[in-house]
């Protein structure tokens, strides 16, 4: 444990990407099996151990501790991990391998979970103490994605470009810990071989155009979020883009997903890679087809002039549920709609360009025995940006997320290389909230109030209130968190444990994609990823925006 815990300590501590790939690297090349590949599964996200719950740990922290200091000392914190280490009785060190304690909570109930944790806690240091709770919890944050625990894989062999392309490939087809990976990667054992006809594909990403097309040095001052709209997007697309290299299509407001159906078995993944087919028997059926094809998952409603796309509301309500009910299928049946083809019966085409692929997709379509459930997503035919630009300003209108543009030539490669695949979003609503509720972040926030929730007014039975409407903690730099927490310490009016109530006297101009309507939401509705655009320290709070406003943006949303 000792290795892996001053592992995950010198990540927090390391900005650098190539210097966390370093010590990645070096971490895996002298730390023997299974050990390593257990460590691997837990920075990848690869791990899950059901049976060690935060919950848990807290019941077991306050059989321990003073559970008054305990809550206190989490509210200072912010961290559980990093609380529970640091309050936790020294005891006695002693050594402990990462796969002994792996093993023992995989094979153990709850309540075994609870007592093996508790044990080893008082065996442990404190940064040991550290990376057993992250381990057991999950929420690492170190700063590691599953990309680059891969990439710092393929720097284990001598080819390191085709070896990442080689184990994107196979990955979902491996299992942790990974010895069999590792051989190969040691030079001890050829690659392995690995049954790929069902596994999940790397899907290919695209880049957001309002900030792909600006230099770092740009973006960074800041220069793609003070342009307006529409001039930034036909001034850099001249300049940086051809038209009649790209082909355009709508960007569907659902979920990716990639539907495999081959000799009469099929799989339905999420771009992660999830297995979602046992949540969606409707798509599973209507998969009639010989291939793998890259598409959007949606509600889509049957009528006389084709399906009528639902909004991604409907889609929610499907969303996490494993055995849907007859009335669930019945009111939101699910619908795939494709825009790429990866395999053609047994043939991988994703070598050939995307024009190469669309045309072999609608022939391969026009070929297969669907009968409904599923169809194609169209190209939408344009000449100039400027005609594109007048066509993506009904996206909204029509209920699509705005475009996506795709190079002509480009190949479908695994993750989300710079400059084949652009997505265009339309342009996001906005509102002015008044912060209600603050709560501390994570990680490298965990000290600073960095969450609010935010509200607009209505009229309410003992007159004008505020309501919540949304919650968000992101859009704002380093310096103005500084700012932002001092402020919710100086006009805190209530605490419910880690979260403070504040007074009414801060604004923010919230963006956010689109807004539904909600039962689940005491204002009755929900935003769809909001952020915060600017913080109104100008704005008197009785100028924010009232709920009506909102009510009226989904009144204006014709889906």
């Amino acid at each position: 444990m000792k290795a892996f815990a001053d592992l995950l300590e010198a990540l927090v501590l390391t900005p650098s990407r190539n210097a966390k790939l370093a010590l990645l690297t070096g971490y895996f090349k002298r730390t023997p099996d299974p050990d390593r590949g257990w460590a691997l599964a837990c920075l990848a996200g690869s791990l899950e151990l059901r049976n060690a719950t935060a919950s848990g740990l807290r019941t077991v922290v306050e059989e321990r501790v003073d559970p008054t200091l305990f809550r206190l000392s989490y509210d200072y914190v912010g961290d559980l991990a990093e609380t529970v280490a640091l309050i936790w009785p020294e005891g006695k060190s002693q050594n402990l391998r990462l796969a002994n304690v792996v093993e023992i909570l995989q094979g153990s109930t709850r309540e075994g979970a609870r007592t093996h944790i508790k044990g080893w806690l008082d065996c442990l240091g404190a940064s040991e103490r550290l990376a057993l709770i992250k381990l057991a919890t999950g929420g690492l944050r170190v700063g590691v994605s599953e990309r680059l625990a891969k990439t710092a894989l393929a720097a284990m062999h001598e080819d390191p470009e085709n070896t990442l392309s080689d184990i994107e490939e196979m990955w979902h087809g491996l299992e942790p810990p990974f010895v069999s990976l590792f051989a190969w990667l040691d030079g001890n054992a050829p690659m392995p071989q690995v049954d790929l006809r069902l596994a999940f594909r790397p899907v290919m990403l695209a880049h957001p155009l309002n900030s792909g097309l600006y230099s770092a040095d740009e973006r960074k001052a800041g220069l793609h979020e003070q342009d307006g709209p529409a001039d930034w997007s036909l001034q850099r697309l001249d300049a940086k883009l051809n038209p009649t290299e790209h082909s355009a299509e709508w960007k569907w407001d659902g979920i990716r997903v990639q539907a495999i159906s081959l000799d009469g078995e099929q799989r339905l993944y999420t771009r992660m890679g999830e297995d979602i087919g046992h949540s969606f028997p409707d798509v599973l059926a209507a998969m009639n087809f010989e291939g793998v094809a890259d598409g959007e998952l949606l509600v889509a409603r049957p009528d006389a002039n084709g399906p009528v796309i639902a909004p991604f509301a409907d889609l929610q309500k499907r969303l996490g549920r494993k055995s849907p009910g007859a009335k669930t299928l019945r009111e939101n049946p699910a619908h795939i709609r494709l825009y790429d083809l990866l395999h053609d019966g047994e043939e991988d085409i994703r070598p050939l360009s995307f024009f190469e692929r669309r045309a072999r997709l609608d022939a391969w379509f026009a070929a297969q025995p669907i009968l409904g459930g599923v169809d194609l997503s169209p190209v939408v035919p344009f000449k100039t940006w400027q005609e594109l630009a007048a066509i993506r300003a009904t996206s909204r209108d029509t209920g699509q997320e705005g475009l996506m543009l795709k190079r002509l030539d480009s190949t479908y490669v695994g993750g989300r290389p710079t400059g084949p695949w652009w997505k265009w979003k339309r342009d996001p609503l906005s509102a002015d909230c008044v912060v209600m509720y603050a709560q501390r972040g994570h990680g490298r926030r965990s000290s600073y109030y960095s969450d609010f929730t935010f509200g607009c007014w209505r009229e309410g039975p003992e007159g004008t209130e505020l309501t919540p409407v949304g919650k968000a903690y992101s859009g704002f730099t380093d310096a103005e968190l500084a700012r932002l927490d001092k402020w919710v310490r100086d006009n805190t009016t209530e605490r419910f444990g880690p979260v403070r109530a504040v007074k009414r006297g801060l604004v923010f101009e919230v963006s956010f994609d689109a807004v539904q309507r909600s039962t689940r939401h005491k204002s009755g509705i929900a935003m769809r990823f909001p952020r915060i655009k600017r913080i109104r320290w100008d704005k008197p709070v009785h100028e924010a925006d009232k709920l009506s406003a909102l009510e009226a943006m989904i009144d204006a949303q014709h889906v």
